[in-house]
């Protein structure tokens, strides 16, 4: 499930026949000139609501901690970012002004966000930020993922794990559909397959490959004054499968 930044490349990846899709906070944030987690809410129902409408396969949100310090609120953005015909949404467990949320915490808002998206016929994915932020204990991701899994969350998600024998233990302990970040340094989508991962998301990756692969060219235009750079842009194929119709 590769996470496109917009329109454009959310059509790209729909033509190219992966079976859904997600947003990406960190790209979204990256197509409108800012950094992760400065995106407001009214901005992603935005964002969602013109992806959903661009192609035809499920969309999933990465909705961050959902817009909200308490569990009614976090309902209450579940509610909205279900309204825009999403399949799918995320809640994480950190908070940028305090770090990760106790457990007690984190498990009150993946309740309230799991009945919501209930409700509304949406998949919840629940993530254990722990691996991102400093926290390579693998003991309390697992315990934070079978806890959000016993909360209602369909699918568990613990980003940055790149050890296969970690990535395993997370499958088999909690006995819950998984979904792994693939990172350059992770296992290939084929061995996180035979490890029993069910779903594979790419986050920001995707965008920042493609806004390095413009500043690369950007930088041959400005030093060099050619334009090699061209011969490795989107095929005239690829860009009528994408964009026409």
């Amino acid at each position: 499930m590769p996470n496109a930044w917009d329109v454009g490349s959310a059509r790209i990846l729909a033509s190219m026949g992966f079976e859904a899709i997600a947003t990406t906070s960190s790209g979204h944030a990256a197509s409108l000139g800012r950094m992760d987690q400065r995106v407001t809410l009214e901005e992603l129902l935005s964002h969602v609501n013109a992806l959903v409408r661009a192609v035809e396969v499920p969309v999933s949100v990465d909705a961050e901690r959902c817009f909200a310090d308490d569990a009614d609120g976090v309902a209450t953005t579940v509610e909205e970012i279900a309204a825009t015909g999403a399949a799918g949404i995320s809640i994480e467990d950190y908070d940028t002004r305090s770090g990760m949320d106790s457990l007690e915490v984190a498990v009150q808002r993946v309740e309230a966000a799991a009945g919501a998206a209930r409700a509304a016929g949406m998949v919840l994915t629940a993530r254990a930020e722990n691996h991102l932020y400093g926290v390579d204990d693998i003991d309390d991701t697992i315990d934070r993922l079978v806890t959000y899994r016993d909360a209602g969350a369909d699918v568990v998600y613990a980003p940055g794990l790149t050890d296969l024998g970690q990535i395993r233990r997370v499958v088999e302990s909690t006995r819950a559909p998984v979904n792994v970040l693939a990172l350059p340094t992770g296992p290939a989508v084929g061995e996180l397959a035979e490890a029993g991962v069910r779903r594979v998301s790419t986050g920001g990756a995707l965008t920042f490959a493609a806004y390095g692969a413009m500043a690369e060219a950007a930088r041959e235009l400005a030093s060099e004054g050619t334009s090699t750079y061209a011969a490795r842009a989107l095929s005239r194929d690829d860009r009528r499968a994408a964009f026409d119709g």
